[in-house]
């Protein structure tokens, strides 16, 4: 028994191990024997299963929203609270530490269920996420194979924010910031074009014809081999042609006015056009 809760991510509400197959004695006696945690009375949880899921357990919950997505390996927002979706009717439960969701999705949900499924999860951030966050959030869930486009489209999401996001999420974004990265030039009128392959590679972004935007993740560089194997792929595009900016995780969703004043300078002085260089000299 103790697998196959493991199998269902680490927690599971009794009603449904039950329906797997397993008997109340072989529960009570896993719950003695430590193998298993019982907690709310109803919910069964492996001694390590993820803080998350201890938490929603905790309140007879399921894991939704932000902390869903982190769980699913998406875009993670590094929330504090663990976002849990509950019905109106909840009660006695201790609020610390979570944040309650009792909006109703637009799919289904077995009422014991731990986590909250796909759609219902991307419903929950539409409404709770500003947009930028919101849409890394979607369009990671689209990159990991989470969810179709054409899934997206056709839900009735009875929400606003979710409807927008549904018409414009294209799943072009490798991570969350160069997502954040594209949401904030285009608030400022710049149109940036994802995942354009040059020399034999994609590049994170391509603004006009020759301005070339590498977003560099959380961890990059971690290794002198990956800082060497950027600093040759930025050469060759510079052989091409191409003005190479390249941000850190840091610059993008902390110092994002250095890097909007950073693309601003570069547009203004032409970089972006194929025939720059001539012009300069001209």
């Amino acid at each position: 028994m103790e697998s196959w809760v493991r199998e269902q991510g680490g927690s599971a509400h009794s009603s449904r191990v039950r329906e797997a197959g397993f008997t109340e004695y072989q529960m009570r006696r896993a719950v003695r024997e430590g193998t298993l945690e019982r907690v709310r009375r109803s919910w069964l949880l492996v001694p390590e299963v993820d803080p998350r899921r201890r938490a929603a357990a905790s309140v007879g919950g399921r894991v939704t929203c932000v902390s869903a997505a982190a769980l699913a390996g998406w875009w993670d927002v590094g929330a504090a609270e663990v976002h849990v979706a509950l019905p109106r009717t909840a009660s006695r439960f201790d609020r610390v530490g979570v944040q309650v969701h009792c909006a109703q999705g637009p799919v289904p949900v077995h009422p014991r269920a731990a986590v909250d499924p796909v759609l219902g999860v991307l419903f929950q951030v539409a409404r709770c996420r500003p947009l930028i966050e919101a849409r890394a959030i979607w369009e990671s869930a689209v990159r990991h194979g989470a969810v179709e486009l054409d899934t997206l489209a056709r839900v009735r999401w009875r929400c606003d924010a979710a409807n927008r996001l549904a018409r414009t999420v294209r799943g072009r974004s490798d991570s969350g910031p160069e997502t954040v990265f594209v949401e904030r030039m285009r608030a400022v009128g710049i149109d940036v074009r994802q995942q354009v392959w040059v020399d034999g590679h994609p590049l994170d972004g391509v603004i006009g014809e020759r301005l070339a935007i590498q977003i560099d993740g959380f961890r990059h560089h971690s290794a002198a081999g990956d800082r060497r194997r950027d600093l040759a792929a930025d050469a060759r595009l510079a052989l091409r042609g191409y003005t190479v900016l390249r941000f850190d995780y840091h610059q993008v969703m902390v110092d994002d006015r250095h890097v909007e004043d950073t693309v601003l300078a570069a547009l203004a002085q032409g970089l972006h056009r194929a025939d720059h260089r001539a012009t300069g000299r001209g």
